[in-house]
């Protein structure tokens, strides 16, 4: 799990990225299939799955978009953020036993707002499995309540 890292919008520069590495589990897919409702039996039994084109059970595509939400919320730009849209393309299929790499990058910063869009790429070795752009809006440091002591 990732360390909280709050950032505010003073904070941000373009370039800046955080990654997240997750192994997907076969507890991650049937709990994610248990929370989403999407039980979808290429997700949860290899007897169905082993008859399509992907041969083997595949992760959910939105589960590997919550590893995305994942660093939005914990690190860039963490705690605070407010998702206002994100887009996703998905390029390949995420299996069980797979580690999915997930980067998202500071693309574009907009005062108006205090909103960054940013880059989010999902791969799996050299393969990328998602890719898209998420728009948020960042807290000010104008706006932070005053901490004791400070």
């Amino acid at each position: 799990m990732l360390e909280l890292q709050k950032l505010c919008f003073e904070d941000l520069k373009t370039g800046m990225s955080e990654e997240l590495v997750k192994h997907v589990s076969s507890s991650d897919v049937v709990g994610f299939a248990e929370v989403s409702g999407d039980r979808n039996p290429i997700h949860l039994s290899e007897h169905f799955a082993a008859r399509t084109p992907f041969k083997t059970r595949i992760a959910h595509g939105l589960y590997t978009a919550s590893l995305i939400s994942a660093v939005l919320g914990t690190r860039l730009p963490g705690p605070g953020a407010i998702y206002l849209s994100q887009t996703l393309n998905f390029k390949a299929p995420v299996k069980i036993g797979d580690d999915v790499k997930v980067v998202v990058t500071v693309e574009e910063l907009t005062e108006r707002g205090n909103r960054a869009r940013l880059s989010c790429i999902c791969s799996v070795g050299d393969t990328v499995v998602l890719e898209g752009e998420a728009l948020v809006k960042v807290p000010s440091r104008d706006a932070e309540p005053n901490q004791p002591g400070s």
